[in-house]
């Protein structure tokens, strides 16, 4: 395929030949540029406000001394109606038009970091109606609605920028938060060029997860499994949407820590996604065993984690509750519960007093686009329908996606078993369900400490796809991955 001047110019933006769009498999690849894909995005913005907005992409905050700058990574809501993650640049958008305001890169910016295009070169490839330099912003920043960046040192400089207090992306005030309620009403739907850049970020963490599995018999750490998936994702020239989780300790939800020793016997939680230079995530859990093999108890909770996912996945199309789905993996995660001996009692009261949550605690997932959680940085504006809050029952107080689903959304499904001390020997809770446990029963499962299988599922008009299968669930299939046969 020959490639445009746009394709080159957004190969020496992005650092890196994989970006192209043109190297994108053949049934991905978008079919407008991404002029083109902007120049609707920002006319459906037209429809639904009838004010100028203003966008930033941000800045990279300095450490230690100001040359020593972390990655950058510009705003989510600014990559959404620019494109390219242009640093210290601005947008404004008003009746479909397009403004782009950045400066023209400096002889010192070419010494150090290399040729860069002119501002013109970037307007042309977004589709800019004109391109000012970043001086010119305050006399176009009067009345324009906004959404702060989320740095809150960073944030400071946008409001200086643009020449008013900025609060929170959570406290929204004036046209603000009428911008913000527009663009969930855009973002939550993916377009063609989204899936797209979607689907390329799952590629890359598919063939991660497979590398964390071949690494793991040899491996004496979770840090040596980090690195063989991580690897992968930065030889396709990307980076992680979130910080990695790869843990023996599964039943610590969010662990960031990779220092523990893995020993056969152990299984380990591997919870990893890419994103893509572009900003679009992918987000990923597999559970396996280190040695190749599951334990008979192992297999057994896996099993029953797994029936709850496939049943949560199997009830997602249009018009579905999404806590609907959510309450079904609960359901069927508490019958297999019940099965194994685990809890005791009538499914549907143990679902309803919440018994099931001792071991899921979470929410069945979440919305994913720019963001792993995506428009998180709104609260709960884009996950939450309107005129619905968050419940305070113990099972249901962490969903983070209470509205019914749309064709075009993408979500992910990740039921899980913990057993987590913090909630088990809580001594509220152990009161409350000392009862419907079964704690003796339960302590034979004790090399299970955490399994969470997760998958990315685009919602189609007949149904749903699920974007992640060709990283497979069945637990047989698993063993013989981390074996290498």
């Amino acid at each position: 395929m020959m490639l445009t001047q746009s394709d080159r110019l957004t190969d020496t933006i992005l650092f890196g030949k994989s970006l192209r769009l043109s190297d994108l498999p053949e049934n991905t690849i978008p079919r407008t540029s991404l002029a083109d894909t902007l120049r609707k995005r920002r006319q459906r913005l037209a429809k639904l406000v009838n004010f100028p907005v203003m966008l930033w992409s941000g800045c990279r905050p300095s450490r230690n001394y100001p040359d020593n700058r972390f990655p950058f990574r510009a705003s989510s809501h600014f990559l959404y109606f620019a494109g390219l993650p242009l640093e210290n640049a601005a947008v404004r958008l008003e009746a479909g038009r397009l403004e782009l305001f950045m400066d023209e890169p400096s002889q010192d910016d070419a010494l150090w970091y290399g040729e860069k295009p002119t501002r013109d070169e970037v307007g042309q490839l977004i589709g800019a109606n004109v391109a000012y330099p970043m001086s010119d912003l305050w006399t176009r920043a009067y009345g324009c609605a906004t959404i702060p960046v989320q740095d809150v040192i960073v944030q400071q400089q946008q409001s200086n920028l643009f020449n008013r207090w900025l609060f929170s992306a959570k406290h929204l005030s004036w046209i603000d938060w009428e911008l913000a309620y527009a663009i969930v009403k855009l973002r939550l739907c993916h377009d063609e060029g989204a899936i797209a850049e979607i689907r390329k970020a799952i590629a890359t963490t598919i063939e991660a997860h497979k590398a964390g599995m071949s690494a793991s018999p040899g491996a004496k750490t979770e840090a040596e499994i980090r690195a063989a998936m991580e690897r992968v994702i930065m030889a396709n020239n990307m980076t992680t949407a979130y910080p990695s989780i790869v843990t023996v300790q599964g039943e610590v939800l969010h662990n960031e820590h990779y220092s523990n020793s893995v020993h056969h016997g152990e299984l380990l939680l591997s919870d990893v996604g890419a994103e893509t230079p572009m900003g679009w995530a992918s987000d990923v859990t597999r559970t396996w065993p280190i040695s190749g093999w599951f334990s008979p108890t192992q297999r057994q909770i896996y099993e029953v984690v797994l029936a709850a996912h496939d049943a949560a996945i199997a009830k997602i199309r249009p018009g579905v509750e999404y806590q609907d789905i959510h309450m079904t993996a609960a359901t069927v995660l508490t019958e297999g519960l019940v099965n194994l001996g685990i809890l005791k009692g009538d499914v549907e009261e143990l679902v309803e007093t919440d018994a099931h949550a001792m071991f899921f605690p979470h929410g069945i997932g979440h919305i994913l686009g720019l963001d792993v959680h995506d428009m998180e940085d709104l609260g709960d504006l884009a996950g939450y329908e309107m005129g619905r809050v968050r419940s305070d029952r113990f099972g249901l107080k962490y969903l983070r996606l209470d509205r019914p689903l749309k064709a075009g959304m993408i979500v992910t499904i990740e039921p899980g078993f913990y057993q987590v001390p913090a909630i088990l020997n809580y001594p509220d809770r152990r009161a409350k369900y000392q009862d419907v446990v079964n704690w003796e029963r339960l302590e034979q499962f004790s090399d299970v400490r955490g399994i969470r299988i997760e998958d990315d599922v685009l919602v189609t008009d007949s149904g749903c796809e699920v974007l992640t299968a060709a990283l497979p669930t069945d637990p047989s299939t698993i063993e013989r991955m981390v074996r290498g046969w």
